[in-house]
């Protein structure tokens, strides 16, 4: 069952969708990578994804 929003959040709704659609296909098109969420935790998808080895931080960088 599909939620019922008023106008302005789904206008807002259809923005981010498209958004992310055009940002999606054009990571697509330049041959990178993309990290999405996926049954609930974050997946790499798109070409040469880096190693599970070279995993992102959850905490910042100490310089």
């Amino acid at each position: 069952m599909t939620p019922q929003y008023d106008e302005d959040t789904r206008k807002a709704l259809e923005s981010l969708r498209n958004s992310v659609a055009k940002a999606l296909d054009r990571k697509r098109r330049l041959g990178q990578y993309a990290v999405v969420w996926k049954d609930g935790k974050s997946v790499y998808i798109g070409p040469n994804p880096p190693d599970s080895k070279e995993a992102t931080r959850s905490e910042p960088v100490q310089r």
